[in-house]
């Protein structure tokens, strides 16, 4: 086995590997699929490298982790749990000799938080980096800080398929880049995008099961998801020739059921696997050479106006379709049937967006903070996470008590962050702390959320009546970790549990339909015939966002009764003052609200209300609205555009946001000085907008504005003029051609960076050249607009030579 192990390509770069281990303190290895670097790499690490502590290894999926284990174990002639072992959620292989462990990555990261020194450890090895999930680009920032602060001897092996060289290197500018060829077997691929006429499952079924009749070997077919791998499924087994199996590979099945795809076909029989992208690089699938890429990929992106993730079904990078074509040539010569057009093909990005840019981000935000990190940007990232995210991930933080209004964690927020899960479940855990006989039923709450039954109406209330045996398994050691011991539910704790940690989740029936409000003022709907459609109040636990919808879909759910919120969380229910605009009488109408957070449950005519709350009043009001109800005249309007345009052309400078979003999100700060000046009508049309705006400016800032992208500047005739930020080919410079004379220089904003736009105007004020090149237009066309001017107006002067003629406002020559 070793000999036969020696020969995979990774071997021939493992002396550069070693030494570059030694003497640098991170390394970048790029080697395909089948080089060899997962599975037989580490054990040369194990033995080769003077290491006194272990090795841990970080794998982006469970069933790969467990795979990657048992490859390196045998390696060594063992099990797993010898030398080799790994830790997952739920389940974990280790002994008192483990020198070298696979883990998941919530595992790592936990370990992070609770051991900064890595005590024991002196190599981590992160593998599939080329995937970049959240979790792995969270760990590499850990490590890269304790590399800089805690631990120089620690060494960091980053391992990858395909890397984005150039970002990584920003990021590890002194880290060497060692390249293994990989071994692959010539890869026939072909481009053909199916008919559109018929269903895609048919045609996809069809084309299948003509190469299987032309073919020979085993099968790979990439799907999108789950419901695409059924339906393709179906079609192909009702034609499909004797004695081919026909096996589904993806996140959602157990690892018995994905270990089942990835083991050698029986003797004498063919098999079929139908994967996501689960099987792009991670797992080893023995015996495939035929590929079908569906070209298409399913991911989660997080929609920060719907407060939850959007499931949108895309087109892969150049790089997963170069590494699915890879998955037939890792044993012997294959083919790969790219189902889109050449062209299509080229057009395609060539690596995907990394995970930290497209998700939600509280989970990892509050890991920063119980790491130390008051601001995120003070570590490592290869893309720094999002501002927006960032902010919407604070205010989830906030609501559950992790932060204070600083934004600094508070005692509950490092509770939660030890507990190794979701923010809102590790909320709920810690508020069963404080109920007595609680912590089992919100251990079991927390399995069944994590992992929710697939299949199922999505009403909680069936879960908890027969829990799965996965569920059980996982609330045993969860409360176990807790240092107590599980027990039956206690049903009273459940809404209380709940409401501790969904309480912005609270449902309420629109009417009579299928449309619910959220308490935090969003929508969310079930199917008309749902069994939990005519509920009037729910707690919603998952929400998700079809493709097509504005409304987020309701996946799981608790029916709750308003009696049952007044008893067990009367804390959530408050009272707001809110406004009506009374066209009659031109002045507003007052109201007292009862409400659970945006949705009011009674409301009655109230006076006039203090000045603290007709203030909370009036922005509520904007927000509903919307900022089109505030007087935007053309001073504000004018320097919102100019704070945009810093924004973009001068970012170094933290210009505040002018988008509708973030002035919504932060209405409060910047309107309410303006709030407290008006009458006792409430006439908004007294709201100075422009110094609003501008309040929200330092000193240096309004200097850097008014300097570097100021409202008017000098034109040659010694004017000032005013520019245009408001124009669609903005910054626009409107003036006579006059008096542009002798300018043949650009006019330039932002540090020189951005040159105006100019709109040369005839006598009578009409557009006659549109430019950013002065000097190009005298020397040009001015020929053709000089004889045209002078037939028009010959009584202004219009120079053979305007370049270097003095400018004028006068009309005669």
């Amino acid at each position: 086995m070793e000999r036969i192990l020696s020969l995979l390509p990774i071997h021939d770069v493992l002396d550069e590997l070693l030494h570059s281990l030694i003497h640098s303190p991170q390394v970048i290895l790029q080697a395909p699929p089948g080089a060899g670097k997962s599975t037989w790499l580490p054990i040369q690490l194990l033995q080769h490298l003077p290491l006194t502590g272990k090795i841990i290894m970080l794998e982006p999926r469970r069933v790969a982790a467990k795979n990657v284990a048992y490859r390196l174990a045998q390696c060594l002639g063992e099990v797993p749990g010898v030398t080799v072992g790994y830790r997952m959620r739920a389940e974990q292989c280790v002994g008192k000799e483990t020198r070298l462990e696979v883990v998941t990555e919530g595992i790592l990261t936990r370990r992070l938080q609770q051991d900064p020194m890595l005590e024991g450890v002196s190599l981590v090895i992160i593998d599939e980096f080329h995937e970049r999930s959240l979790q792995a680009d969270l760990a590499l920032a850990f490590l890269l800080d304790i590399q800089n602060g805690l631990r120089d001897d620690l060494k960091l092996l980053i391992m990858s398929a395909t890397l984005d060289n150039r970002r990584l290197a920003e990021c590890l500018p002194d880290a060497p880049t060692i390249y293994s060829a990989g071994r692959y077997f010539p890869v026939e691929r072909f481009y053909q995008a199916l008919s559109s006429q018929r269903p895609f499952s048919t045609t996809l079924a069809s084309k299948i099961i003509e190469v299987l009749k032309n073919e020979e070997g085993d099968m790979l077919v990439f799907l999108p998801g789950e419901r695409e791998i059924h339906q393709v499924i179906n079609e192909v087994a009702a034609h499909c020739p004797a004695g081919i199996a026909l096996t589904p590979l993806y996140g959602a099945l157990s690892i018995d059921e994905q270990q089942q795809a990835l083991s050698v076909s029986m003797a004498g029989q063919r098999k079929v696997v139908f994967a996501t992208n689960i099987a792009e690089t991670s797992l080893t699938i023995e015996g495939i050479r035929l590929i079908i890429d569906s070209v298409l990929e399913r991911v989660s992106l997080f929609d920060l106006r719907a407060g939850c993730h959007r499931l949108k079904t895309q087109f892969i990078s150049q790089a997963s379709m170069t590494q699915r074509a890879g998955r037939a040539g890792r044993i012997m010569s294959g083919k790969c049937w790219h189902l889109v057009t050449r062209e299509q093909a080229e057009r395609l990005a060539e690596q995907a967006v990394p995970e930290i840019l497209r998700t939600e981000l509280t989970g990892m935000l509050l890991n920063v903070l119980a790491w130390g990190c008051q601001d995120v940007a003070s570590l490592q990232w290869i893309d720094l996470p999002p501002q927006a995210a960032l902010r919407h991930a604070q205010g989830q933080l906030y609501q559950l008590g992790a932060v204070d209004l600083s934004g600094k964690l508070t005692a509950k927020g490092r509770r939660m962050a030890n507990l190794g899960v979701a923010p809102r479940l590790a909320a709920m855990l810690v508020a069963a702390e404080g109920l007595e006989g609680s912590l089992s039923t919100a251990a079991l709450l927390t399995a069944i959320i994590e992992q929710p039954e697939r299949r199922g109406e999505g009403d909680l209330r069936d879960s908890l009546a027969a829990p799965s045996s996965l569920w059980n398994k996982r609330a045993r050691q969860m409360t176990q970790r807790l240092g107590q011991t599980f027990t039956s539910v206690k049903p009273d704790s459940v809404i209380p549990l709940l409401l501790s940690a969904f309480a912005d989740q609270m449902a309420y029936r629109r009417g009579t339909s299928h449309r619910f409000q959220l308490a935090n003022g969003r929508g969310a709907t079930l199917a008309y015939e749902h069994p939990l459609a005519g509920y009037t109040w729910l707690i919603a636990l998952q929400l998700q966002l079809a493709t097509d919808r504005h409304d987020a879909s309701i996946q799981l759910a608790m029916p709750v009764t308003l009696d049952q919120i007044r008893c067990d969380a009367p804390e959530l229910i408050t009272f707001r003052h809110g406004l009506e605009w009374d066209e009659r009488l031109a002045r507003f109408t007052f109201w007292q609200h009862e409400v659970i957070g945006e949705i009011i449950i009674s409301s009655r005519r109230a006076e006039k209300p203090d000045s603290r709350q007709l203030i909370a009043a009036y922005l509520t009001w904007v927000k509903d609205k919307g900022l089109t109800a505030l007087p935007w005249d053309k001073p504000a309007i004018e320097l919102r555009e100019r704070l945009r345009f810093a924004q973009r052309w001068l970012p170094e400078i933290a210009w505040p946001s002018m988008a509708d979003t973030d002035l919504q999100e932060t209405l409060a700060l910047w309107l309410t000085p303006e709030l407290e000046k008006l009458p006792p009508t409430g006439d908004f049309s007294r709201i100075n907008l422009y110094e609003a705006l501008k309040a929200q400016l330092t000193w240096e800032q309004w200097q850097c504005l008014e300097t570097e992208i100021p409202t008017k500047i000098r034109v040659p005739t010694g004017r000032y003029v005013a520019i245009d930020y408001t124009s669609p080919r903005a910054p626009l410079l409107s003036i006579k051609v006059q008096e542009m004379y002798g300018q043949s220089q650009e006019l330039t904003l932002a540090r020189g960076r951005v040159a105006l736009v100019i709109e040369l105007l005839s006598p009578a004020q009409r557009p006659i050249q549109i430019t950013q090149d002065l000097a190009g237009f005298w020397q040009g066309s001015w020929r053709e607009v000089q004889k045209e001017m002078k037939g028009r107006y010959p009584k202004h002067l219009w120079p053979d030579d305007p370049a270097n003629t003095l400018p004028t406002i006068k009309t005669r020559k």
